[in-house]
């Protein structure tokens, strides 16, 4: 009996059913490959502890990573010198930023999603120094080392620096304390944490730290530290995830993994 007479024998059904049957196996694969989703998203490189490049972690990482894992997302990390965060998503080089550094990338498709983490940054300086930061006019005649993009987020107060010289901007915030220990600035403008950290890092390896004071010159603005996706439903979807990490109280213990019981952010 020939292949053609064997088909003309099985009855109509028999051949729907058993496409029927074959159909669910063929498409799963296609149906897992749709739902895994990924997100490329820009992190800044040398911000401990809210990044570390060589283990893909971090406060920041991890809190954008546990919250699209809420909604079936895997967050692919990549770093990138500070100020070339925006310029990544303004390049296409990624789906989505951790922050805009004081740029406007609404006007470039992005779309603003609410505040995962917040900076605290202030201005530091010896304290033997005994200096009083009130007002930007305190600061006329000193000189400033910074994060990249710093003139961008606090123009009211590093505008004039930059213009006379005054101010300098570093990838590496180690280099802040460093120098700020050695004499060479008179100020240091960084996050807290971040500038803790680094000092400890530096003590550890036996150099020698003076005494420091700190100089609240801004109250942190929310809006400041917002994340940026192209796509509005990956937006939507974080920002649900963001919300169970605050109520479940993961964002608290993610903190607290890096900085100690106690130094979680108070609830937003």
């Amino acid at each position: 009996m020939s292949r053609h007479e064997v088909r003309e024998t099985l009855p109509e059904h028999g051949l729907q059913r058993r496409t029927c049957l074959l159909l669910p196996l063929l498409c799963a694969p296609m149906a897992l490959g749709a739902q895994a989703r990924e997100l490329r998203m820009a992190f800044g490189e040398h911000i401990p502890p809210f990044c570390f490049p060589q283990t893909a972690s971090g406060i920041e990482v991890d809190v954008f990573r546990e919250a699209l894992a809420q909604r079936g997302i895997q967050l692919k990390p990549q770093f990138y010198p500070f100020a070339r965060v925006p310029r990544a998503f303004r390049e296409g080089l990624v789906d989505a930023t951790m922050t805009d550094l004081g740029e406007d990338l609404g006007s470039t498709g992005g779309h603003y999603g609410e505040t995962a983490v917040m900076y605290d940054n202030v201005l530091i300086s010896l304290q033997a120094r005994a200096l009083r930061i009130r007002q930007p006019s305190d600061l006329d005649g000193l000189t400033v080392i910074a994060f990249q993009g710093a003139h961008k987020r606090f123009p009211d107060w590093l505008g004039a620096l930059q213009r006379s010289g005054r101010l300098t901007e570093v990838n590496d915030q180690a280099q802040q304390v460093r120098t700020l220990m050695r004499g060479r600035y008179d100020l240091v403008l960084a996050d807290r944490s971040i500038f803790r950290y680094f000092s400890q890092q530096i003590a550890r390896q036996g150099e020698r730290l003076l005494p420091v004071s700190e100089h609240a010159f801004t109250s942190p603005n929310p809006r400041d530290y917002r994340p940026v996706f192209r796509s509005p439903q990956m937006r939507d979807e974080f920002n649900e995830g963001l919300r169970w990490l605050r109520s479940s109280g993961r964002l608290r213990a993610i903190y607290e993994r890096y900085l100690g019981e106690g130094q979680a952010p108070a609830a937003r």
